[in-house]
């Protein structure tokens, strides 16, 4: 499972993947995270072209703060391009949590690995809060 990193979650995903590899879980499961730039796509993009993107790769889209309000609003692409088949947006509850709470990095992990190990469920979500 690949998951598209929003830009301001560069430093948490790079945490993120290191306690799921220091977990041992990176042997169960192939995990990775990959930023936008990999993907070339500018941290400016709308969020209805990073969303797209995702759908288009299978990829799961990590975030904390994608907009609510406005015609390329995630809020709006959800609502208006989301189908049954379409990939859930993983969203951060505290970002900032991620960062400075090993507690609650672990809780981040164990809710990210079971949306991979059951992500068939998940399928047709708009977005998923973590933890």
């Amino acid at each position: 499972m690949i998951f598209l990193v929003d830009h301001n979650l560069e430093g948490h995903a790079l945490l993120l993947s290191g306690s799921i590899t220091n977990q041992g879980w990176q042997d169960l499961f192939s995990i990775r995270f990959v930023l936008l730039e990999e993907m070339s796509l500018s941290v400016n993009s709308s969020d209805r072209v990073v969303w797209r993107f995702a759908q288009t790769n299978q990829m799961l889209l990590l975030t904390a703060n994608r907009r609510m309000k406005g015609k390329d609003s995630l809020e709006q692409v959800l609502q208006q391009e989301n189908t049954p088949t379409s990939f859930p947006v993983i969203t951060i509850g505290d970002a900032d949590r991620v960062l400075n709470d090993p507690d609650y990095r672990d809780l981040c992990v164990n809710r990210l690995l079971e949306i991979v190990l059951y992500i068939e469920n998940y399928i047709g979500t708009r977005r998923i809060f973590i933890p």
